[in-house]
């Protein structure tokens, strides 16, 4: 099915129920206990750089893995999975000396995804949403990564746009919605927005986004010291299709601050915690029951309008999130006012 239509139908459905995302991808990739040739395949076999943990080149050199694990979370019952795509920019990828690679990688991760979802689409007709996936990056526009130099950065916010429309573009011939996400500094996240804007002025790309941002700590607030409350004020303007939290925290710990939102934004409210805290050994113990009984009871409380997971969930995990939030009523939503506009609809306005 083509893109207004299936945003169509999840637009229908999100009336009526709450609305699955998928787990996380690292947490997966993980279980292939993958190597450094496994990483290089054929292609980047004599690559200067060690490439061993950039999973997103995965798709490129083991495509298959990240279709299988797309699969697995449509299969326990998400509606929404995201593109392997959190780093797929020239910013991130120059760790691994792959600037020049950021849009091959970005495009075929989206691709990958929407290919899965158009297989099982043919089965079965349900819509199947693939979200295109844009990471924080590994540079911040807000902090100085220099104690001696405040005013010191390592990208400017052109940079920083122009990366991110490089990204949305190539994936945007795949994807259903742009999925802003980890968002720990605001301003960086600005930029993607902008990037969005202009990818819309520039090339008729009219996609609804959707916005997630990260409170780091027990601090109650951003890597950029905002609360959640802030956030979104910050980036109300961009009227996402759905705003909320991902990452660092569990469900536990988070609750509180998707309530936050929940109270104030006239959006959708989406949340994907991570399987708890890692342990000492860096892994989660958290089990699907345990997350799934947390994110049962924000869907009962009407918190929510989106739940899914983020480090430490699997596709176990999400199938006992569907099951939890199963016959919940959706949170109402506000005066919603979507985002980037479909075509054919009014023009979006950016707020003064």
């Amino acid at each position: 099915m083509d893109v207004k239509t299936r945003l169509a139908l999840l637009e229908a459905d999100a009336a009526k129920r709450i609305l699955v995302l998928d787990g996380a991808m690292g947490t997966m990739i993980q279980t292939y206990s993958l190597t450094e040739e496994d990483f290089r395949g054929q292609s980047f076999a004599d690559w200067a750089s060690p490439l061993r943990g950039n999973n997103d080149l995965l798709n490129l050199t083991r495509p298959d893995i990240i279709a299988a694990i797309h699969e697995a979370y449509y299969e326990a019952g998400a509606d929404f999975v995201e593109t392997n795509t959190f780093s797929a920019t020239t910013i991130a990828m120059a760790d691994y000396r792959m600037e020049a690679l950021a849009d091959e990688i970005a495009a075929e991760g989206a691709r990958i995804a929407r290919e899965v979802a158009d297989t099982l689409e043919a089965r079965d007709g349900k819509p199947r949403g693939v979200l295109g996936a844009i990471g924080p990056t590994n540079k911040t526009l807000s902090l100085s990564p220099k104690v001696s130099d405040p005013g010191y950065r390592d990208v400017t916010f052109d940079q920083v746009r122009e990366a991110y429309y490089a990204q949305a573009k190539a994936m945007a011939p795949y994807i259903d919605m742009f999925l802003i996400e980890t968002v720990f500094d605001t301003l960086n996240a600005k930029a993607a927005i902008k990037a969005l804007i202009d990818l819309r002025a520039e090339e008729g790309i009219d996609l609804p986004i959707i916005l997630s941002g990260t409170i780091t700590d027990a601090s109650g607030r951003t890597l950029s010291g905002q609360t959640a409350e802030a956030f979104w004020n910050s980036v109300r303007h961009a009227r996402p299709w759905a705003i909320g939290l991902n990452c660092a925290l569990g469900a536990d710990l988070m609750r509180q601050h998707i309530a936050a939102i929940s109270r104030v934004a006239d959006a959708r409210v989406i949340a994907y915690p991570n399987a708890g805290l890692p342990n000492a050994f860096g892994a989660y113990d958290e089990t699907p029951d345990q997350t799934a009984g947390h994110l049962g009871e924000w869907a009962k409380s009407g918190l929510v309008n989106v739940l899914g997971g983020c480090c430490g969930t699997t596709p176990a995990h999400i199938a006992a999130i569907a099951g939890a939030a199963k016959g919940k009523t959706p949170r109402a939503v506000p005066e919603l006012k979507p985002a980037l506009r479909l075509s054919g609809l009014e023009p979006f306005e950016v707020a003064s």
